[in-house]
């Protein structure tokens, strides 16, 4: 089959500031990707590409012009007509560089696969029967506002909340963490933390044995990735359970797949599908990571409703997920109206529920 492609950019607006140890956000830009057949002009397909400013390999000031470029090309080109060929097609001619393109590419020619309704995968999270457990996240900010947020996510019945950490002083933020655990034991609440590369080598340590004393599921990233001996000694030392977050960006090839993993030895990794490369790519460090029981779970990297459900689907083709990173549908006042629902700490597909016309 053959498609045409159009590009519409597309800036999501923050209900707040969103905090990180890398600096703050307002808004956050994405790139929709529409397919269809003008023969079949009834059936559309939904795709996005959206690469976050200051960590993706592939944003760029001209982003758009390379995304249009390469949907160009493939408008030439005869598309698979089923899954594992499409994704193999999109590995091909997306060079890996361009990891949220790929990642877009793949979701969009998937929807148009299924009819263009959005189900990216036939399975019981997209029917609606199956829910997937996710983490409330706690964005970092002023101690009031990362309060507010906490109590908020205890109320709606999360019981893992991951808290971003390394912005605001560190006395501070183990304080909040505590106020948590003084009324909720680690069999009630799982906390996580995630501190973006906030700490180095002389203080890493005390961090991590501080935050053991508080029983912490995992840290994701302590250290700036790129340290790989300082990292696998940290794993090997096991303070605290270690997640790999950043370190995976840029790494490509099965061969530095299996290298990191070996060397460094984590307890976690952390698959955000626009960084790392896509579908095709997850599921990679998804057979590698299993294989020497390294656990991980799937993090959405701030895009709209349409790569949100993308990733969701996907995730949901696994069995005993922990906790997923995949309640960040609610963070913008103008995302796309969708089935997706949290209810008391999970993900659902509601699947009466219709999606907005884009």
């Amino acid at each position: 089959m053959r498609l045409k492609f159009e590009v519409i950019p597309y800036v999501l607006k923050f209900t707040f500031t969103a905090g990180t140890s890398r600096g703050s956000f307002t808004e956050k830009e994405t790139w929709l990707i529409k397919a269809y057949d003008p023969s079949k002009p009834d059936q559309v397909a939904w795709g996005e590409a959206g690469p976050l400013k200051g960590l993706s390999e592939d944003y760029s000031p001209d982003f758009q012009s390379k995304l249009t470029s390469f949907f160009s090309q493939v408008e030439g080109m005869e598309i698979p007509d089923n899954q594992v060929d499409i994704l193999e097609f999109a590995s091909e001619v997306i060079p890996a560089d361009f990891p949220s393109i790929r990642f877009g590419l793949e979701t969009v020619l998937l929807d148009y696969l299924k009819g263009g309704q959005f189900k990216i995968f036939d399975n019981p999270f997209a029917q609606g029967k199956r829910r997937l457990p996710i983490n409330g996240l706690i964005w970092m900010g002023d101690e009031a506002f990362m309060q507010e947020q906490i109590e908020a996510k205890l109320k709606a019945g999360f019981n893992t909340i991951k808290m971003k950490i390394g912005a605001i002083d560190f006395d501070t933020e183990f304080k909040l963490l505590e106020s948590i655990r003084k009324h909720y034991s680690a069999n009630e609440i799982t906390l996580r933390v995630d501190a973006n590369g906030a700490f180095d080598e002389s203080n890493v340590r005390s961090r991590l044995t501080d935050l053991a004393s508080l029983e912490i599921h995992s840290i994701e990233q302590p250290i700036m990735p790129g340290q790989g001996d300082l990292m696998a000694k940290l794993c090997e030392e096991e303070l605290l359970p270690i997640a790999l977050d950043e370190e995976l960006i840029g790494i490509h090839s099965l061969q530095k797949k299996n290298e990191l993993l070996d060397k460094i030895k984590p307890q976690y990794i952390i698959l955000k599908p626009s960084l790392v490369g896509g579908i095709k790519s997850c599921r990679e460090w998804i057979t590698l990571a299993e294989e020497r029981n390294i656990g991980w779970w799937m993090t959405s990297m701030l895009e709209s409703n349409i790569g949100l459900n993308a990733i969701a689907q996907f995730t949901a083709e696994y069995e005993n997920l922990l906790p997923q990173g995949l309640g960040t549908g609610q963070l913008y006042s103008n995302n796309f109206d969708s089935p997706l629902e949290i209810r008391k700490g999970e993900l659902v597909y509601n699947v009466p529920k219709e999606w907005e016309i884009i």
